[in-house]
């Protein structure tokens, strides 16, 4: 099988609501994703998703992912897409780092692959475990009126399991930990997600502050550094989220202890191939991971759940579906929020295909030499 054929689509997606994390530093009204179709000379079609938080959440951006497909594609037109690792290392042969430029293309390739056996994502990613994937709510920052008032909507969907976005002054957070975390109702899981906006003093400041309070904190500071500088000061349960964007970063953190989980984003990351590593080594470490995607429709969402799905149970933390705030999901079949849980779907491949029609004029057509 050869891939003869790339199309690369825009997609605007409007958000519901507008959305704020970072202590209300970073804001969103919608996302743009880039779509991708892989075409091969046996007739399959495989879809890949990439879609950034915006610009400003992380150093990735649509036109540099559309950019990087073009710089790419002479590269991948011809390959095998069932050979994933083969076609991942001629992507960073061509085009080091920007792994979130190849996570698009390698999804499609996984699309491919697992089409191409005849099985679910999931079955080519370590086997589908028994039950559904536990979905996270996303509650974005706000006072603690509301936050409450986000988290009784995510209650009325179904989530038992929320992520709630602090970090601002250091009163004001410690006033949201204790207001959220009281709330609480039994069976219920909170996650403080500070997305990097305390610098270390701060967080050691406010999580001593809360020190009985021991709810996973989720990237409480910029960098890994400072990370290490505050989990040696604090007693709560740490996450790493945007300082994960490696394999190196995973062997680094469990050799350091740094954290009782890990953020793993198939799109910051660089894709599937590399994720699967990464959740892999957390795994062999014991450290437990929210599996998800930065942004994008149920394409993304639901290769996302393939992997979550496919991850051991006792591992298996959170999934968070960006979907779920969307105006519009112009995607067909796919992952959906399920009173607060997710299922890989049962057909080949990723199980989810864009509607072409709402995808509307391509942004370029790379193809093969014949």
């Amino acid at each position: 099988m050869r891939i003869t054929r790339i199309t690369m689509w825009g997609l605007d997606l409007p958000l519901k609501r507008p959305y704020s994390l970072s202590g209300g530093r970073l804001h969103f009204e919608r996302l743009d994703s880039t779509i991708l179709r892989l075409d091969t000379d046996e007739g399959l079609v495989g879809w890949g998703e990439g879609c950034p938080w915006g610009s400003t959440y992380l150093p990735a951006f649509a036109g540099g992912i559309r950019a990087g497909v073009a710089e790419l594609a002479p590269t991948v037109l011809g390959l095998d897409p069932r050979r994933t690792d083969v076609v991942y290392r001629a992507m960073d042969l061509a085009l080091p780092g920007h792994g979130y430029v190849k996570s698009a293309i390698d999804m499609a390739c996984w699309d491919l692959a697992a089409q191409a056996a005849g099985l679910p994502l999931c079955d080519l990613l370590g086997g589908r475990t028994d039950g559904s994937v536990r979905l996270h709510s996303s509650i974005p920052s706000g006072t603690p009126d509301e936050l409450l008032a986000e988290i009784d909507l995510a209650r009325a969907e179904g989530y038992t399991f929320h992520s709630a976005k602090i970090g601002a002054d250091v009163e004001a957070d410690v006033e949201r930990i204790r207001t959220l975390d009281a709330a609480m109702v039994p069976g219920e899981e909170l996650t403080f997600d500070v997305n990097r906006s305390w610098t270390p003093a701060e967080a050691i400041t406010a999580l001593n502050t809360t020190r009985e309070i021991l709810r996973v904190v989720e990237q409480p500071c910029e960098t890994y550094g400072q990370h290490l500088a505050v989990r040696a000061a604090v007693g709560q349960p740490l996450a790493i989220d945007e300082s994960l964007v490696t394999v190196d970063d995973m062997i680094r953190a469990v050799g350091d202890r740094a954290c009782e989980v890990v953020g793993l984003k198939v799109g910051r990351v660089g894709g599937i191939t590399p994720a699967r590593r990464i959740r892999d080594v957390a795994a062999a470490a014991g450290i437990r991971m929210n599996i998800e995607d930065t942004g994008g429709t149920a394409l993304s969402a639901s290769a996302t759940v393939h992997l979550a799905q496919a991850t051991p149970e006792p591992l298996r933390r959170a999934t968070w579906l960006c979907v779920g705030h969307l105006t519009d999901n112009p995607v067909e079949g796919g992952v959906a929020n399920d009173g607060g849980t997710a299922t890989a779907p049962d057909s080949p491949g990723i199980g989810a295909v864009p509607d072409q029609a709402a995808l509307g004029q391509s942004l370029a057509i790379f193809e093969a030499d014949r």
